[in-house]
């Protein structure tokens, strides 16, 4: 407690590791790039040719750690089970997922090279980079920013992450989303435009990198709109998944 009587919780992500044991991590800032893959750049209306990479931001505790559930009842079933919920964001009515390879940042990294850029992660995730669709087309549209249409309340949902020497990624690595067990998105982490050292050289030289930081590092075609009692299904590999339902619109609370 501080003296001003008020207390931020620190946003964390769970850690699964077989050396570490079960411990969080950090949660410092979070960091997006845009259209890194060819077929969503094409499908989003854009030049597919390499260009170069631009990014934006979400708040930290924008994160949701999706391996912490509460207990609903699963769609279609009066048994229960436990499952992450998140709230459907306020004034959109074309939310849309985004599956994404995540980066855990372990190391302080400043104007670095892309030889130099994994001996600075901790670890990999694999999350979704929830969007206000209709809010970023009007942003578009009037060259204004993205905060509103990116960084909203829990609009950077996460699966735990795995230190990066437990887990093997490679160009084949699928990155897969379904809704309610359909599959939506179906790629692999080596149709990125821009590679995983290469967006965290680009930037390093942007912003002092420190422990803590997360990296969504984009998203493959097949984005679509997510509706209230949807369940979304992500994986990358064999990193553990990131599970959720699509929940009711978040209600004022009532004062006491």
């Amino acid at each position: 407690m501080s003296c001003t009587g008020i207390t931020v919780k620190q946003a964390t992500l769970a850690v699964v590791s077989n050396s570490l044991g079960r411990t969080t991590f950090p949660i410092h800032r979070i960091y997006c790039i845009g259209r890194n893959y060819r077929d969503h750049s094409i499908e989003m209306g854009h030049d597919p040719d390499r260009e170069p990479p631009f990014f934006f931001q979400k708040p930290a505790d924008a994160a949701v750690d999706t391996a912490v559930t509460n207990t609903v009842a699963p769609l279609g079933n009066s048994s229960s089970s436990k499952r992450c919920i998140i709230p459907y964001p306020p004034l959109t009515s074309s939310l849309h997922y985004e599956a994404e390879l995540v980066v855990a940042i372990g190391k302080e990294a400043l104007c670095i090279e892309p030889h130099e850029a994994l001996s600075h992660v901790f670890g990999y995730a694999v999350g979704a980079d929830l969007t206000r669709r209709d809010l970023q087309n009007e942003a578009k549209k009037l060259g204004r920013p993205w905060d509103v249409a990116k960084g909203f309340d829990y609009s950077a949902p996460c699966g735990a992450i795995v230190p990066s020497d437990e887990v093997t990624l490679g160009p084949d690595t699928p990155l897969t989303l379904s809704v309610n067990g359909q599959l939506k998105q179906n790629s692999t982490i080596g149709k990125m435009i821009w590679s995983v050292s290469e967006i965290i050289s680009t930037l390093s030289k942007y912003f002092k990198l420190k422990p803590g930081d997360l990296i969504f590092t984009g998203t493959p075609a097949g984005v679509s709109a997510v509706e209230i009692g949807d369940l979304i299904h992500i994986e990358c590999g064999t990193l553990p998944p990131c599970i959720f339902e699509m929940g009711e619109k978040e209600q004022p609370r009532q004062p006491v």
